[in-house]
C-alpha cells in the first residue's frame, strides 16, 4: 500500500479514537447521574434540570474548541512522527494547543462557577464524581517502599 494512503487512514483512525476516547471520558465526567458534586447533596429536581441544561450549554459551547483541540493534537501527533521532526513546527503547534487549553479551561471555570450558583451545598465537590481520585490507571500512588 501507498505510504501516504496508511498515513491517512492511520490519521482518520487516529481521529475515530480520540473521538471514541473523549466521548468516553465526557459521559464518565458527566456521569450517568450527573457526575456532579451535588449528586450526593440534597439536590432538587429544579437543581438538576439547571444542572442539566447548564452542562447541555457548556458542550454545545465547548464543542468547537474541542474540536480545534483533537485536530491540532493529531497534528501535533504528526509533526513528532515525522522522519524528521521539526522542533520549531512542533513549538508552534504545542503553543496552538495551549492556548486552546486555556480557552477551555476559562470556559470550565465559567461553567463550574454557574454550577456553584445553582448547587451551593456542593461546594467545590463537583466534577468527576465519588471515587474516581487521581483518574484511571496507575496514577498518582505509593511506590514499592511506601514512598511517593
Amino acid at each position: 500500500m501507498n505510504k501516504q494512503i496508511l498515513r491517512k487512514t492511520w490519521v482518520i483512525v487516529s481521529l475515530l479514537a480520540v473521538l471514541g476516547l473523549s466521548l468516553g471520558a465526557a459521559d464518565s465526567a458527566w456521569g450517568r447521574g450527573g457526575g456532579w458534586g451535588c449528586m450526593n447533596a440534597n439536590v432538587t429536581p429544579e437543581q438538576s434540570a439547571q444542572l442539566f441544561d447548564l452542562k447541555q450549554q457548556f458542550m454545545n459551547d465547548t464543542a468547537g474548541l474541542r474540536k480545534q483541540m483533537m485536530a491540532k493534537r493529531t497534528e501535533l501527533a504528526a509533526l513528532w512522527r515525522s522522519e524528521t521532526p521539526d522542533q520549531n513546527q512542533i513549538q508552534a503547534k504545542q503553543q496552538e494547543v495551549n492556548a486552546l487549553r486555556d480557552q477551555l479551561q476559562g470556559k470550565r471555570t465559567a461553567f463550574r462557577s454557574q454550577a456553584q450558583t445553582i448547587c451551593p451545598q456542593a461546594g467545590m465537590g463537583m466534577g468527576r464524581g465519588a471515587g474516581r481520585g487521581m483518574g484511571r490507571g496507575m496514577g498518582m500512588a505509593m511506590g514499592p517502599r511506601g514512598s511517593w
